[in-house]
């Protein structure tokens, strides 16, 4: 590589980066035909840190100075973008691709992770802008294996560039639906995890959360694409996005109600105190996405209620949570925190509706095995929250019932549990036979009016 390094130096920057490209291409594909799975050394990383992200090399003591790294100015490194669209885009090898995008954008956790996630933010970018699939499915992989931390701050460049800066440009975003639905995927459960809903600032802008919607509404499965193409291990790693949005999109339906009202402007007097803050939707605006957020929470029962099935076939029923229960004490946590701070402003519907909500999701997510916990846990967690009638009855859960001989068609045992605080009562015994009355004896006969045909029925008609 020191070879390499040396030639490099006496280019232009536009041309050493694409030499870089050039050589690691052929690095790697030659390591690809001994073995499956190459390891990316410290050589090639340093060269792409250097010619690619412009990072100064890093020497030892004695080794004379460094001569100082030719700087892409803003239209070369347009150009270095272009090539690299292309470059992916022709390579027909995907182990290659997954490899080279690797080696360029996973973070090694030094001076140059600044400028490598820069520029993988404007790469997916411009994948999105021109259709880039091959780009798009490595940026997929990446974001599964990559941390949390860094999945998010991809994120976050993809919603500046096409929900913030340029109205209208949602549309483009919305269109790889069909052409990646993995990158989909991955992209729905790393802007959950940034806009958790704890602050204002931290709401889905509307664009986004219009496009969120409708790509699940249209295709439910789309959430679990990542889950059904794994292979998958009992236990997931820590720091890395989930396997998918559920847990996500469960807070965002549940937090929802709350969450807008809380962006609710003051009022004094019976006037507006200042502005709204910034970002913050009118009245008009959040109640049209409450349709939105309905939408949604419906698409994630259908999804839970599909789960089931799933993991039985991959033998994980019962063993692996898609749902975590960690994740859901969060919830309820902040929840109980928002209720609490909206309780002056009489927000009684919007803390029914997101407990409802809470109680749907809870339910079906531990019929179908996604949610690994008992219901005695459910009610210790849950115990703080403002009571609800449906909420106490999924912590509470179904009567036992004794087994029955035989049970006539169409029979259904009752579910509902007693009153809190009030003991099932015993089931009464069997009440005596009454004894059989004598018959009464017969009527005598009434006598028979005789006709009189001579007399006048005394007949007036009203007036």
């Amino acid at each position: 590589m020191s070879d390499i390094r040396l030639s490099l130096l006496r280019r232009d920057a536009l041309s050493a980066a694409k030499e870089v490209l050039y050589h690691l291409d052929i690095f790697f594909s030659s390591q690809l035909q001994s073995v499956p799975l190459p390891i990316v050394d410290k050589g090639p990383v340093e060269l792409l840190e250097e010619f690619v992200f412009q990072a100064p090399k890093e020497r030892g003591g004695g080794g004379g100075a460094t001569p100082p790294v030719k700087r892409l100015n803003s239209l070369q490194e347009l150009q270095l973008l272009e090539i690299m669209c292309n470059y992916f885009q022709e390579q027909s090898k995907d182990s290659v691709r997954q490899i080279i995008f690797s080696s360029l954008f996973s973070p090694q956790g030094n001076k140059a992770d600044d400028c490598r996630m820069a520029l993988l933010g404007k790469l997916v970018s411009m994948a999105v802008a021109v259709c880039r699939v091959p780009v798009l499915e490595c940026a997929a992989s990446w974001l599964q294996r990559t941390p949390m931390v860094y999945c998010v701050r991809l994120a976050q460049a993809l919603v500046d560039d096409y929900c913030s800066l340029v109205p209208g440009s949602v549309q483009t975003l919305r269109q790889i639906f069909s052409a990646s639905p993995r990158f989909c995927c991955q992209f729905i459960t790393s802007v959950t995890v940034l806009y958790d809903m704890s602050s204002d600032d931290l709401i889905p802008p509307p664009d986004l959360l219009e496009m969120v919607v409708s790509w699940i509404f249209e295709d439910p499965r789309l959430i679990l694409i990542t889950f059904l193409n794994t292979p998958i291990a009992a236990s997931l790693p820590i720091g890395f996005l989930e396997l998918t949005p559920l847990s996500g999109l469960i807070r965002w339906c549940v937090k929802a109600p709350l969450a807008y009202r809380r962006r609710k402007p003051a009022l004094a007097n019976g006037h507006l105190e200042g502005k709204p803050a910034t970002g913050s939707p009118p009245a008009s605006d959040r109640d049209s996405q409450g349709p939105l957020y309905s939408k949604l929470h419906l698409s994630v029962l259908q999804v839970l209620m599909l789960l089931q099935g799933h993991l039985t076939e991959k033998n994980l029923y019962g063993r692996l949570g898609l749902v975590p229960f960690d994740h859901m004490v969060a919830l309820v946590e902040g929840i109980g925190r928002l209720s609490d701070e909206l309780n002056p402003l009489s927000a009684s519907q919007e803390v029914e509706l997101a407990l409802d909500r809470l109680a749907q999701a809870l339910q079906v997510a531990m019929a179908a095995g996604a949610l690994l916990c008992t219901r005695e846990d459910l009610r210790t967690v849950c115990s703080r929250l403002p009571h609800n009638n449906l909420l106490q009855l999924v912590v509470s859960g179904p009567v036992q019932q004794p087994s029955h001989a035989a049970l006539p068609p169409g029979f259904y045992p009752p579910i509902h549990t007693p009153p809190l605080g009030y003991p099932a009562h015993a089931a009464h015994p069997a009440l005596p036979a009454h004894p059989t009355l004598p018959a009464h004896p017969a009527l005598p006969a009434h006598p028979v009016q005789t006709f009189i045909p001579g007399m006048a029925f005394p007949y007036r008609p009203i007036r």
